[in-house]
């Protein structure tokens, strides 16, 4: 087996594991709905335009106004997983991505798909949980 191939399994076993978590600690995971917005992403409400805030993953998120905290959410990071969506077959439910909050939502310079949402995902995190064509999906998530 390739080292590529290794490491490709070690991270669906990581998924599945911290998707196993996830269901068994249902009673703290929280619901919400999610967004997307693309780039420009600089400058942001927590770190203005240093290019260091951004996780070389590009699995980062703004903050809607429900978790900003008066910008305490700043840094903090959570699991999600997308769990409906209106049209069926939006979201890939056994895909978990982590992200990092680099901004709030309200003040991002690109515009939010969802103006409500409780996160606003970058594009390559929703991606990865849902199909890139909705403009928003319901979600689970757990601050790390």
């Amino acid at each position: 087996m390739s080292r590529l191939q290794r490491l490709e399994v070690l991270r669906c076993l990581s998924s599945i594991l911290v998707l196993v978590v996830l269901l068994l600690q249902q009673s703290n995971a929280d619901v919400g709905t999610a967004g997307h917005y693309n780039p420009p992403y600089t400058p942001t409400a927590c770190f203005g335009y240093d290019p260091l805030q951004f996780p070389s993953s590009f699995l980062f998120a703004a903050a809607g106004e429900g978790i900003w905290d008066n910008g305490a959410a700043c840094g903090r990071q959570y699991w999600v997983r997308c769990i409906s969506a209106d049209r069926p077959k939006t979201c890939n439910p056994a895909q978990l991505v982590q992200v990092r909050i680099v901004d709030r939502a309200l003040s991002a310079v690109s515009r939010s798909s969802s103006d409500r949402a409780t996160i606003v995902l970058s594009k390559t995190a929703f991606e990865a949980i849902a199909k890139p064509s909705a403009s928003s999906v319901n979600i689970e998530f757990v601050q790390v």
